[in-house]
């Protein structure tokens, strides 16, 4: 199942901010949530709770649920670059994931409710699948009757978008449309995980 309780509180059972709002909570209460948080040592856990942890951020990062990461840990084992740079690529493909680093929403839980709720196109036409996977060359936009909403207003002025567009996304802001380009690579994707470690707790 996905994580739908308080965003702020799964970036501290994280150990990492995992939405832009979560960065000036997260700096204020940097240990873990509950009772006995001031006092949980991260760096007591194992090996097995160390790979364990590091493979829900990931998920939670990208918000989706233990069955898509690991449908998609299946789809990156036979891809033929290194499994785990494969498999943040893909999750980096999701159509959620490209609504949000196109600067088309605010977080990844807002990008997945704008798809969700009819606002997103394909190459023109409507989907509403946050996980249906982006190829290079589609062009991901906003339905004409939604752009007057609040939301996508702020959109247009550039309000979510990032100091530094993805590599392999061309954005126009003010059309509210963004170009996948080419097949992200791991060093163009900007995520607090160590994948080698979400390798290790799949492969043991």
């Amino acid at each position: 199942m996905r994580y739908t309780g308080p965003k702020v509180r799964l970036s501290r059972r994280a150990g990492v901010p995992l939405t832009r709002k979560a960065v000036k909570y997260f700096e204020q209460r940097p240990y873990p949530p509950g009772e006995h948080g001031r006092k949980t040592n991260r760096r007591s856990a194992g090996d097995y709770g160390v790979r364990l942890l590091e493979k829900q951020k990931l998920r939670w990062y990208y918000d989706v649920s233990e069955r898509q990461l690991r449908r998609y840990w299946d789809l990156a084992l036979r891809r033929p670059g290194r499994s785990g740079e494969e498999l943040v690529s893909i999750l980096e493909t999701r159509l959620a994931s490209v609504v949000l680093r196109a600067g088309l929403a605010p977080s990844i839980y807002a990008a997945r409710q704008y798809v969700n709720h009819g606002h997103i196109t394909v190459d023109g036409k409507k989907v509403d699948i946050p996980s249906y996977l982006v190829k290079p060359g589609q062009v991901i936009g906003v339905r004409a009757k939604s752009r007057a909403t609040q939301p996508f207003v702020a959109a247009a002025e550039g309000l979510y978008a990032d100091d530094r567009i993805a590599p392999y996304l061309s954005v126009d802001h003010k059309n509210l449309t963004a170009t996948l380009l080419s097949r992200p690579l791991r060093e163009q994707i900007v995520v607090p995980v160590d994948e080698q470690l979400v390798v290790e707790h799949y492969s043991r």
